[in-house]
């Protein structure tokens, strides 16, 4: 079972959540994992990790707190709406910690009103399922992947997120679906 954590920074649409999670359902179902929502909380927890200077929370460290709470889950996603940021880039959508199955994925910069377009929710749905299987997939050993089409390929501004698709590739699905079966049948780090 994979968990979806809900971190609120300034206020995480409900509507939004819930479609990912159904639409996480879904996908990750094809491999034998079923989504559960956890009750959502604050970003007070994770204030250290925010740099007044840049306006942003270091992901990394998000991550790594989040993984004390996984617990039975074989993975751990976070979802916020606050801007992020690794040491040595200007942002990111998403960090994962393969090694401790959790991730954190964040909406702020896949709004389309962050690039001063209208407000369209289909977009940032779409954008918001694109960044977490891609960040789930890290979880599950993949690394990035050199089809732009796949969901795995890096994605270095909007416009990459945009034109990827939102599933994995064939050679993709296929290494998933391999470090899954181990992980599930217990030959995997628990």
């Amino acid at each position: 079972m994979i968990g979806l954590l809900p971190i609120k920074g300034y206020g995480l649409p409900q509507e939004l959540i819930e479609d990912l999670k159904r639409n996480l359902d879904a996908y990750f179902g094809e491999f034998g994992l079923n989504v559960e929502l956890m009750p959502e909380i604050d970003i007070k927890p994770f204030l250290d990790s925010y740099d007044e200077l840049r306006g942003q929370f270091l992901a990394s460290t998000i991550a790594y707190r989040i993984a004390r709470i996984r617990g039975d889950f074989k993975a751990l996603l976070g979802i916020t709406d606050v801007d992020l940021y690794e040491r040595g880039m200007n942002f990111v959508f998403g960090v994962a910690i393969p090694p401790l199955r959790s991730a954190i994925i964040s909406i702020y910069r896949l709004d389309p009103r962050f690039y001063r377009e209208p407000y369209n929710y289909e977009k940032l749905g779409e954008r918001t399922l694109k960044e977490a299987v891609h960040e789930l997939g890290h979880v599950f050993g993949l690394p990035h992947c050199p089809d732009p089409k796949c969901v795995m390929h890096f994605s270095n501004s909007i416009f990459d997120t945009d034109f990827k698709g939102w599933r994995f590739c064939e050679k993709c699905e296929e290494k998933i679906k391999y470090n899954i079966d181990r992980l599930t049948e217990g030959r995997g780090n628990d």
